[in-house]
């Protein structure tokens, strides 16, 4: 019997939120309120990141402001179903742009058994083009949030991930020795 089969005999209230914008903008920071709230609700949270993330330690989730949740640390969407506790209420994934397709119909069925799912993540790379499973997850899902960083160049709200150093690979886990964040009309083409 799998985890969902587990949850499934709960209320149908489940639902997909969906917080996206650009690196710097307070994702995570939102996805960490949240689930910050559901705890003190006393429901039963669990928190996923994905292995790809390298950038702080496999068991945590950590904000920038320095806010940290223990979370389950997985490489793909068929490990998060594994890892999925029995009674779960809400799940939290963070960086929901280093999983594979198989989580948009994961985040549904956790959805449709009754789970709260917030998804957390980038909907665009550093070439705006749509990154991953969150495009399609912000069409699927019942509230969506985009929030904005400040763009480095001009102070303006900013919306897209500006690459200033590295590759020219879609996945490139960095920070600020990376990437900046830019509004439409500071962003420039990248060119490795």
């Amino acid at each position: 019997m799998s985890s969902l089969d587990d949850i499934s005999e709960r209320p149908r209230e489940g639902r997909i939120e969906a917080i996206s914008g650009g690196m710097f903008s307070g994702k995570s920071e939102e996805l960490v309120r949240r689930l910050r709230r559901a705890t003190i609700a006393r429901q039963r949270v669990q928190v996923f990141t994905p292995a790809a993330d390298t950038r702080h330690g496999p068991q945590r989730l950590v904000t920038r402001d320095k806010r940290e949740l223990e979370a389950v640390s997985v490489a793909c969407s068929c490990e998060l179903r594994q890892k999925l506790q029995p009674g779960v209420e809400v799940v939290g994934i963070d960086e929901a742009q280093f999983f594979d397709d198989g989580l948009i119909d994961l985040v549904c069925e956790l959805a449709d058994s009754g789970v709260r799912v917030i998804v957390a993540g980038l909907d665009l790379d550093y070439l705006r083009r749509p990154f991953g499973p969150m495009p399609r997850i912000l069409a699927i899902a019942e509230y969506v949030d985009k929030v904005h960083a400040v763009c480095m160049r001009c102070g303006a709200p900013a919306h897209y991930s500006q690459r200033i150093a590295g590759g020219g690979e879609q996945l490139q886990v960095g920070d600020t020795d990376s990437y900046e964040a830019r509004c439409r009309r500071c962003y420039e083409p990248f060119a490795p």
